[in-house]
């Protein structure tokens, strides 16, 4: 079996020789590739300053200085959003719509002298694992952090969630959000919001409904993420932060509708249990004994 680590970084040497990110001017456009990169992003989607930097990951100080850069060549406008003065927002100048233009442009035909030596079978077969690649390499490189249940990105996830099981078994949220801001939080229980590029992509919450004993509460993961693994790997960031709780078990209830959440739950260890509670709505229930993980 070959090395996982080996074959990213062949493929990130191939990869970035080919589409120029080793050149002064990235595509021939008189800039390197960070400035260029930011262009794109401000041109996809015109955002502030700080959203900017939460979607690439970016350092404020190199942002600045990129934003500066582009402020300089005349390409962008940043100024007070004026939603919120404390916000910069940042959106292209006319010229700098022209260079974005020119900018997808020659991307495309970068792309296209990739692909054109293949055949239409090779094309599909490289489209599906560039796309099942990137799908995975987001999704090892997504962030937890916890998050107050009644702050705004926390109702807009839980708000998905509801809507979900709102479709799929008729489930009313009703009084749902206001039991949320007294459970999941600190020092019994916690909401964790799992982030990629500035975006929540999924949740889930502990609370602590006996000594020694925690419930799963709240587990979610957007739709175009289903099949990258993500649900696993927040469940397993969940039990471990069950565990700082100090719970030796973690509990969970859930509808027999929602099978692919039952088989993610089997897999990961849960047995089932009789009923240990009175949610109308729950068909299944499980739990896994966490301290025999720490053996």
């Amino acid at each position: 079996m070959r090395d996982p680590v080996d074959v990213v970084r062949r493929f990130n040497r191939s990869y970035t020789q080919r589409i120029g990110v080793l050149d002064d001017s990235f595509l021939g456009l008189g800039m390197p590739l960070g400035p260029v990169r930011l262009l794109f992003e401000i041109g996809a989607a015109p955002a502030t300053a700080q959203a900017l930097r939460d979607r690439l990951g970016l350092d404020s100080g190199y942002l600045s200085r990129l934003l500066r850069r582009l402020e300089h060549d005349g390409l962008v406008t940043v100024a007070p959003d004026p939603a919120d003065r404390r916000r910069r927002q940042v959106t292209l100048t006319p010229a700098g719509r022209e260079r974005w233009a020119e900018l997808e442009h020659r991307s495309d035909e970068r792309a296209r002298l990739l692909v054109d030596p293949l055949t239409p079978r090779q094309r599909d077969r490289l489209a599906r694992a560039l796309a099942e690649a990137d799908l995975l390499v987001r999704a090892a490189t997504v962030t937890f952090a916890p998050a107050d249940p009644s702050s705004e990105v926390a109702r807009d996830v839980v708000g998905r969630y509801f809507a979900e099981i709102g479709r799929r078994f008729g489930f009313d949220s009703a009084g749902e959000t206001d039991k949320d801001a007294k459970l999941l939080v600190p020092p019994t229980g916690l909401f964790v919001v799992a982030v990629s590029d500035g975006e929540p992509v999924a949740c889930g919450g502990l609370h602590t409904i006996a000594p020694g004993v925690g419930e799963l509460k709240r587990m979610w993961v957007h739709d175009d993420w289903r099949g990258a693994g993500l649900g696993s790997r927040l469940l397993r960031h969940l039990e471990a932060e069950s565990r700082g709780l100090g719970h030796d078990i973690l509990r969970l209830d859930t509808n027999g509708a929602l099978t692919e959440a039952i088989g993610m739950y089997q897999r990961a260890g849960y047995l089932p249990i009789d009923r240990y509670n009175d949610n109308p709505w729950a068909t299944h229930f499980f739990e896994k004994k966490l301290c025999a993980d720490r053996a």
